[in-house]
C-alpha cells in the first residue's frame, strides 16, 4: 500500500525517509507514525542500506504534533495525552536512537516540539541555515516529551536546557551548531547535496565499525572509566577481526580508498 504521509526512497546504500505533509508543515499522526515505522522496519532489514536520513518536504522539517488530531483516551474512557506517547513517540525514540545504522537528521527549516526531540534521537544532526529548533510545549501549558528532557540536558547542559524549554525560544540554525546541537549548518541552496554527500560517505563506510561506534557513545555516561576500558577492548576485537578492519589496514598501506562490505 503507497504512503500518505511519508517518501520512502533509497539510492547509493542511502535510504531517506521525507516527511511528507508539507501542507500541515510535516506534522505528526497516528498514520505517520505507523507509515514511519513499516519503513525503518525495511531500511533495517536491507542489508544493502548503511545510512538512513530523515528530513521534511518543503520548507519544515516538522511542526512536531498534528493539534488537530482527535485526542488519545484511556481506558477509563477520559483524555489521555501520556497515551499518545507511550504507544507512538516513546518506541519511536527508542528506535532511533538504537538503530544498528547512521541516522541523520537533516533539518531543512523549522523543527518544532516532539520533532525536535526525535531528529535529537538520530546520531547526527545538520541544518539548513533557515532552519530553526523550539521547544514550544510550554506555549501550549505542555511538558517536552518524546525523550526532550533527557537528551536536551545531555547535549548542552541542564541549565541552557531549561531555558530553552521554559522559554520556548525558537533557537536558529547557526546557534544550534555552537551549541553542540547539529553538527554542520549549510547554506540552503546547497543543504540537501551536502547532507547526501556525507550520507553517501557512511553508507559506503565499514558498517560493523559505525555500529560498534554508536554502542560505546551510548553507555559512557553511565559507564565508570573502568567498564568503559573494558568495554572499549571488547568492541575492539570485534572491528579487528572483522573483514572491513582487514581491508582498512590494506587500503593504508597501499594509499588508497578502502572498499568496505560491512563485515
Amino acid at each position: 500500500m503507497a504512503c500518505t504521509t511519508i517518501r520512502s526512497e533509497t539510492h547509493e546504500g542511502v535510504a531517506t525517509i521525507t516527511l511528507s505533509r508539507p501542507d500541515r508543515l510535516n506534522a505528526f499522526t497516528v498514520v505517520m507514525h505507523g507509515e514511519l515505522s513499516k519503513a525503518l522496519d525495511a531500511v533495517e532489514a536491507d542489508a544493502a542500506v548503511g545510512c538512513v536520513v530523515l528530513t521534511g518536504e518543503g520548507r519544515a522539517f516538522s511542526a512536531g504534533q498534528d493539534l488537530t488530531e482527535p485526542r488519545t483516551v484511556g481506558s477509563d474512557g477520559k483524555t489521555d495525552p501520556g497515551e499518545r506517547l507511550e504507544r507512538y513517540y516513546n518506541p519511536l525514540v527508542e528506535r532511533i536512537y538504537a538503530f544498528p545504522k547512521v541516522t541523520i537528521a537533516a533539518l531543512n527549516g523549522p523543527t518544532v516540539g516532539a520533532s525536535a526531540n526525535i531528529a535529537l534521537a538520530c546520531d547526527i544532526l545538520f541544518a539548513a541555515r533557515s532552519a530553526y529548533l523550539q521547544q514550544v510545549f510550554v506555549k501550549i501549558a505542555l511538558v517536552p516529551d518524546a525523550g526532550g528532557t533527557w537528551s536536551l540536558p545531555r547535549i548542552v547542559g541542564s541549565k541552557r536546557a531549561l531555558a530553552m524549554m521554559l522559554t520556548a525560544d525558537q533557537i536558529p540554525a547557526d546557534e544550534l551548531e555552537r551549541m553542540g546541537l547539529v553538527y554542520k549548518v549549510f547554506d540552503d541552496a546547497s543543504f540537501r547535496d551536502q547532507v547526501a554527500a556525507y550520507a553517501r560517505r557512511f553508507a559506503s563506510g565499514p558498517a560493523l565499525a559505525y555500529r560498534l561506534i554508536k554502542e560505546a557513545a551510548r553507555v559512557s555516561e553511565t559507564n565508570d572509566l573502568k567498564t568503559q576500558l573494558a568495554l572499549e577492548a571488547n568492541l575492539q576485537r570485534q572491528a579487528g577481526a572483522s573483514e572491513d578492519a582487514r581491508e582498512g589496514v590494506t587500503a593504508f598501506r597501499e594509499k588508497r580508498a578502502p572498499r568496505y562490505k560491512g563485515r
